[in-house]
């Protein structure tokens, strides 16, 4: 999946673009209306993500000349504009979302999911985990020797995580902030029942405790 990033913020773009890559998506920066603009006239892409507050030209004047000339590659606005009018603009120019800063990393690319659903752009969202072994992120399935396992969605988050963020040691406040809402943060406990779950079906060793760190994901 190609996606167009406009955002001039560098460390959050950076932080975005890190994200979406692990999941294979293939993601060109930007960083003001102008220059977005220009590339789109010349190469097509399955997402564009916009903020609004950038230079030269705004996300929302950029979104009219794209609908203008007949581009209708989905786009979701990532903006700290977020009045009822803002939105209500966004979305009567084109928008097909809308996500409001500050935002968690995994609502950020359950967004995504729903615009590839919506618009059945074709991507491969199954990962090798091993031998035999693969998971399906959009759709929270576990295979493992050709037996199907259906996941919560709340414990195929948090395997998507870790998936993503494999070789990297995982503490405990991380995975509060990046999977749950911050009014529905877990207790430790609930973390490592997840932990235990997810041992019971792809083996004890394929998360390691770090002890008084957090969590590797091997």
């Amino acid at each position: 999946m190609k996606i167009l990033l406009l955002e001039d913020d560098l460390i959050l773009s950076e932080v975005i673009i890190e994200h979406l890559e692990y999941y294979n998506y293939s993601v060109t920066p930007v960083y003001n209306g102008i220059e977005a603009e220009d590339i789109l006239f010349e190469k097509k892409f399955d997402l564009l993500l916009f903020d609004v507050n950038v230079p030269l030209l705004n996300g929302f004047e950029l979104l009219k000349n794209l609908r203008g000339v007949g581009d209708m590659t989905p786009v979701i606005f990532i903006t700290s504009m977020n009045s009822s009018k803002d939105v209500l603009e966004g979305f009567e120019i084109g928008a097909n979302d809308y996500l409001k800063k500050p935002f968690e990393m995994i609502e950020l690319k359950a967004r995504i999911d729903n615009i590839k659903r919506h618009f059945k752009i074709d991507e491969e969202d199954i990962i090798s985990l091993g031998e035999n072994v693969s998971y399906d992120m959009t759709k929270y399935l576990l295979f493992i020797d050709d037996q199907e396992h259906k996941l919560p969605k709340k414990e195929g988050d948090f395997l998507s995580y870790f998936i993503c963020n494999r070789a990297k040691v995982i503490s405990t406040d991380e995975l509060m902030v990046n999977v749950w809402s911050y009014d529905t943060s877990p207790t430790s406990a609930t973390i490592r029942t997840y932990v235990k779950n997810l041992r019971r079906l792809l083996g004890e060793d394929c998360i390691r405790t770090i002890r008084g760190v957090g969590y590797l994901f091997n």
